[in-house]
């Protein structure tokens, strides 16, 4: 078994088990558990879920959600079973291994509030791919690409349910025709800066099922001051 990391969040409230040199989660995925923000009782779908990070801080910030991660990887779906173990929240989340374009509704038992990703972004032709399978396949467009991860979004909703997302901002154009196209309306948009001054290096999206046009931009998301600190967003995105 590969080496593992065992790093703490939230003030050492929640544990998380990394493999030490295949794929680690990186900040998109805390800021988009940060951003979503589902109501009581509601039932969260994950694709791509890796080690369960998102997952877990959802479920640790909303006590009253239950959520669902999916994951290819046999090591990463291991790893996310182990880590909600170690977080005690498995009877509110639930891992399944399998190929995102393959699922089915049955799976998940029903259609679901809400569906969050933080896919793989970077194009089969995007450059080098990274000799670390594991990572290849969370990063490069391999096992699934944008469009399989919204028709399969667009399938395990219900009807107006929500679908956000994490997205290299330079994508922008590709992921918000995508979604149009495939049935799910973009509604919210938040440009997501390393600093004040820097250009967007991400963007998060929040879209409806068979929603009606009319998009909403909103303020941007800063992460570091000039000096390299952490703005007080990022500062409780870690914080709980």
């Amino acid at each position: 078994m590969e080496p593992l990391t065992r790093d703490h969040f939230f003030d050492g409230r929640i544990i998380l088990n990394q493999p030490e040199s295949g794929y680690r989660f990186s900040i998109d995925a805390v800021i988009l558990s940060h951003l979503v923000s589902p109501a009581p009782g509601e039932t969260v779908l994950d694709l791509g879920t890796g080690c369960g990070v998102i997952p877990i801080m959802l479920a640790f910030r909303h006590p009253d959600i239950r959520v669902i991660g999916v994951e290819i990887q046999s090591s990463l779906s291991r790893l996310a079973r182990q880590n909600v173990a170690d977080n005690r929240l498995t009877h509110r989340i639930r891992t399944i291994e399998k190929d995102i374009g393959k699922l089915l509704l049955s799976d998940i038992g029903g259609p679901v509030d809400r569906v969050v990703t933080n896919p793989p972004y970077r194009k089969l032709d995007s450059g080098r791919i990274n000799a670390d399978s594991q990572r290849a396949v969370a990063r490069h467009e391999l096992k699934t690409d944008l469009e399989t991860v919204l028709q399969t979004a667009r399938r395990m909703l219900r009807k107006a349910g929500r679908f956000s997302i994490i997205y290299p901002s330079v994508r922008s154009v590709d992921l918000l025709a995508m979604m149009r196209s495939t049935g799910i309306e973009p509604k919210s948009l938040t440009m997501i800066h390393s600093k004040p001054a820097s250009p967007a290096r991400l963007v998060a999206v929040t879209g409806v099922k068979g929603g009606r046009p009319g998009l909403e931009v909103g303020p941007p998301l800063e992460l570091y001051h000039e000096d390299g600190s952490y703005t007080r967003t990022l500062q409780a995105m870690f914080s709980g």
